[in-house]
């Protein structure tokens, strides 16, 4: 993904929400070095591979109210904090609401766990 794309598309989100997405996606950039971005149903997603959707680990998508970060194989990440939701199939995600809600080290904890379920 082309750092443009996710920046025009952040920039569409009111100034909250805008803020929760600059401090959400470097910590996604960061876990995931070697990951794939695109935009894929209008919002950013990462995938470990040169498609979106093959391989997919996460992605965020902004709501009136909130931003969705999602892990795909959300559900088999173990989570000690209890804040990952479960969701349709294996997704699970959270819902940030302030840029408080952002916790970089659990957040970064959840990709590397995904990513490894990927590499099983």
């Amino acid at each position: 993904m082309t750092t443009t794309d996710v920046t025009a598309y952040l920039a569409g989100l009111d100034d909250g929400l805008r803020e929760i997405g600059k401090k959400l996606v470097p910590v996604i950039e960061a876990a995931l070095p070697d990951g794939s971005g695109a935009m894929w149903h209008g919002h950013p997603t990462w995938s470990l591979g040169d498609k979106p959707g093959r391989m997919p680990v996460c992605l965020l998508k902004a709501y009136r109210s909130y931003i969705t970060f999602g892990l795909w194989r959300g559900q088999e990440v173990l989570d000690s904090s209890g804040r990952l939701d479960p969701g349709s199939r294996q997704m699970a995600s959270v819902k940030l609401s302030t840029v408080d809600d952002v916790d970089a080290a659990l957040f970064t904890d959840w990709i590397r766990r995904a990513v490894a379920l990927e590499a099983k």
